[in-house]
């Protein structure tokens, strides 16, 4: 199914730039004003220059964003900041990264993948994209014809054929080895081998790829590839611009982590607020903890794990008090859904908490940004509403990387706001020049 090829990456020279974890920098959907300004200040050669610069006042067709994107680009090329490889190579990127006080290890391959129409279900998408992010991947796919940052995407690997493949592979070329910076550090090794290539490459011939991260990346990538074609009179399928580069992770590998998104509420009226209670209690039986128990988390974890029926968490409700919400009848909620929706999504606790709750309920729009915020942090959520930064939080709970298959492998999408995969890949460790 999946088409996968090596490729010839970009990367920073060491002996300019020093520390690789200094001028890499996170995709551009999550740098923040703050971050931004970090990330100018930590190197003159920081990616951020390239993935993400910045808007000026004076910028019109002529010089812009874009144009100041592709002009560092060109530059670092020609001075040797940024190296092009070789070969052709297969990147093995192991990410390290710290979490609840513990070091784990994510193994990922970088590769190219041909890029195929959503209804071919070769690679398979599991959330909706808005034109904005588009248009401005796009723009820059345009200015430095190249893929910045990589498409985050999964696979099976049932017979752990790749899984034992990589153990074989384990010798190769080391590329990249970054010191610890913001709690990450990253390898990169690289397979050159013609033969162990191709038995890589193989391996995915009959298996689809399901997109993790980087939806807006890989329609962007489609868009461009669509719009170079019609302007290539002699358009050679096997051009680049019909690739993206992904990076390839195992679906059920442990260290696959995977956020769920918290939704805080705020703007709510008090006798909105002082029916909640009982509106809620029409569907759902409602346990209280406190919140000065000293193993609070502990019991909540336990309750909401214990797989006999849907369970939520909301702080908020009552002064104190953590309430867990249990779903009485999955099909009286079922029943506030859209028929065309996937029995998947139908059951995901993301989808109870927008049509019961925040639509049925609560009478609000799941998309209010006015008065739904998000976090991926509990401990966030819980201290934003006893700080009175936001009414209520309600909890969900963690999704799994085989709910994502199987939500996109019947062609359904998940409600937004449903996924963190944590940590984001890094952009600028290798790039994919489109030539």
């Amino acid at each position: 199914m999946a088409e996968i090829r090596p490729f010839r990456g970009v990367y920073y020279n060491k002996e300019i730039v020093g520390d690789i974890s200094g001028v890499i920098c996170p995709p551009y959907d999550i740098i923040s004003p703050q971050m931004d300004e970090e990330l100018h200040n930590r190197n003159a050669y920081n990616f951020i220059r390239i993935e993400y610069n910045r808007l000026q006042t004076d910028d019109s067709d002529a010089n812009n964003r874009y144009t100041r994107s592709a002009a560092n680009f060109r530059q670092w090329l020609e001075q040797k900041v940024l190296l092009t490889d070789e070969m052709p190579a297969i990147y093995v990127h192991d990410q390290f990264f710290h979490l609840d006080g513990d070091e784990y290890k994510r193994r990922s391959l970088i590769v190219r993948v041909r890029l195929e129409d959503w209804d071919k279900n070769i690679v398979r998408p599991h959330e909706k994209t808005f034109k904005g992010p588009k248009k401005d991947r796009i723009s820059l796919l345009w200015a430095l014809n190249s893929n910045t940052s990589s498409v985050m995407s999964m696979y099976e690997d049932k017979d752990l054929a790749i899984s034992s493949f990589l153990k074989r592979m384990d010798t190769g070329k080391t590329l990249i080895a970054t010191e610890e910076l913001d709690g990450e550090r990253h390898n990169v090794w690289t397979i050159t081998e013609p033969q162990a290539v191709k038995e890589f490459c193989d391996y995915f011939t009959d298996k689809p790829l399901y997109i993790a991260d980087g939806h807006h990346r890989y329609e962007s990538a489609l868009t461009y590839k669509k719009e170079r074609s019609s302007c290539d009179n002699n358009a050679d399928p096997d051009a680049a611009y019909n690739f993206v580069m992904m990076t390839l992770l195992d679906m059920d590998d442990p260290n696959l982590i995977i956020f769920p998104t918290h939704r805080l509420l705020s703007g709510l009226e008090p006798g909105i607020i002082g029916n909640l209670e009982a509106g809620l209690k029409q569907y759902f039986d409602i346990e209280e903890l406190s919140l000065e128990s000293p193993d609070l988390w502990q019991q909540v974890d336990r309750i909401t794990a214990d797989g006999t029926n849907i369970k939520l968490t909301v702080v908020g409700l009552k002064t104190g008090m953590v309430s867990i919400l249990a779903l009485k009848d999955i099909n009286a909620a079922v029943a506030m859904m859209p028929a065309e929706r996937s029995d998947v999504y139908k059951k995901m606790d993301v989808s109870i908490v927008d049509h019961v709750i925040l639509e049925k309920i609560l009478g609000m729009q799941s998309d209010d940004e006015k008065r739904i915020a998000y976090t991926h942090n509990r401990a966030e959520a819980v201290k934003r509403v006893l700080a009175g930064e936001c009414q209520l939080a309600i909890i969900t709970n963690m999704v799994k990387g085989q709910t994502i298959k199987d939500i996109a492998d019947v062609k359904d999408r998940m409600p937004r706001k449903s996924t963190y995969f944590y940590p984001k890949l890094p952009s600028g460790l290798i790039v994919n020049h489109l030539v």
